[in-house]
């Protein structure tokens, strides 16, 4: 017949947080050990990305809590927040944008030097002319 077993803890139900493994003991008695929780491992905070982080460890936040702070993240820009593809991604974004930035700066002082040619041409062909009304 199969030995019953019985929770030694505070709660008796077979919730999440109270998962337990069967262990034989060495005098031949099976014994209720507490299982910890699977870790989930950290993923990316993308928003379409989520790929598990490489160079993180999957512990729980309480271990996570303890580790050293090089353990905790990888050393880069959004080391432990974002993938490496995400973070080169936004890395050749924001240099796109700054070098679209200064194309439109030049072409507008382009712009401005070329009209700054044509203005005093316009303005001496029409210094000679007399206004309507005036004598």
């Amino acid at each position: 017949m199969v030995q019953r077993l019985t929770y030694r803890r505070k709660v008796r139900y077979n919730t999440p947080s109270n998962k337990q493994i069967v262990v034989k003991t060495p005098g031949g008695v099976n014994t209720y050990h507490l299982a910890t929780k699977r870790s989930a491992r950290p993923r990316c905070a993308q928003a379409n990305c989520h790929i598990p982080l490489a160079g993180i460890p999957a512990v729980r936040p309480r271990e996570l809590k303890y580790m050293k702070k090089r353990q905790r993240r990888v050393s880069r820009a959004y080391g432990g927040n974002l993938c490496h593809i995400c973070t080169r991604d936004r890395i050749v974004r924001a240099f796109l944008i700054e070098e679209q930035k200064l194309v439109k700066k030049v072409l507008k002082e382009k712009e401005a030097a070329k009209s700054a040619d044509k203005a005093p041409a316009a303005v001496a062909s029409t210094a000679g002319k007399k206004k309507k009304g005036s004598k």
